[in-house]
This record gives C-alpha cells, sequence and structure tokens, in this order.
C-alpha cells in the first residue's frame, strides 16, 4: 500500500518559564496562525519543557503534505528558521535552522 509522504518541521528554542503563557499566546497568534493558512499544512502543536535554570524549551512541530508546502511556509531555504519581528521579546537564543523528517509510521489519536 502507497502512502502519500508526511512531513514533519521541527524547530525547538528557549524562553524564561515566566513567559510561558504569553509566549504561547503570541505563537497562536503568529506562527500557528500563518501555518492554518498555508495549504498544505496538516497541523502543528507545541511541546514545552521546563529547565531548572527558570527557562523553558519550546518545540514546535507542524506537520506537512510536501516539501514544495513547507516552501510555501518558509521560503527559500526551506532549513533556515522563520522569525517575527517580537521573537526578540522572548527567545533567549534563535536557531537559525530547522529539522525536517519523513514520517515512515504513525498512529496518533489525538
Amino acid at each position: 500500500m502507497n502512502r502519500p509522504t508526511m512531513i514533519l518541521r521541527r524547530w525547538s528554542s528557549r524562553i524564561r518559564t515566566s513567559d510561558t503563557a504569553d509566549y504561547v499566546r503570541y505563537i497562536e497568534e503568529t506562527g500557528f496562525k500563518d501555518y492554518r493558512a498555508t495549504a498544505g499544512n496538516l497541523g502543528c502543536q507545541m511541546l514545552l519543557r521546563d529547565l531548572a535554570d527558570g527557562s523553558t524549551e519550546v518545540t514546535t512541530l507542524s506537520w506537512w503534505e510536501s516539501l514544495a508546502a513547507i516552501e510555501a511556509f518558509a521560503g527559500q531555504p526551506i532549513d533556515v528558521a522563520r522569525y517575527y519581528p517580537e521573537d526578540d521579546q522572548y527567545l533567549l537564543e534563535k536557531p537559525q535552522s530547522v529539522e525536517h523528517h519523513r514520517i515512515a509510521a504513525s498512529d496518533m489519536r489525538l
């Protein structure tokens, strides 16, 4: 059985733990809004992990129908992270790249 290829785009950084609620709201209004507005986006999630130093690791996962759909969102080259003007007030670091992974198997029930 041939399944269509799905691509996961993964980005991570860190914020101050005290900014978590504001940052989640901010990303829902910027990045997630732009994901949903891009043809070929299949969904997105944000993961949070509090660290002992008062920072929180943030990871965004977005699922895409194709690399072309990711290019419509991110531009070229697609492995460069996309940032928004207000990111500097939240992010403790701005990694320059993201990861892309082919989904080989899945049984997700949310």
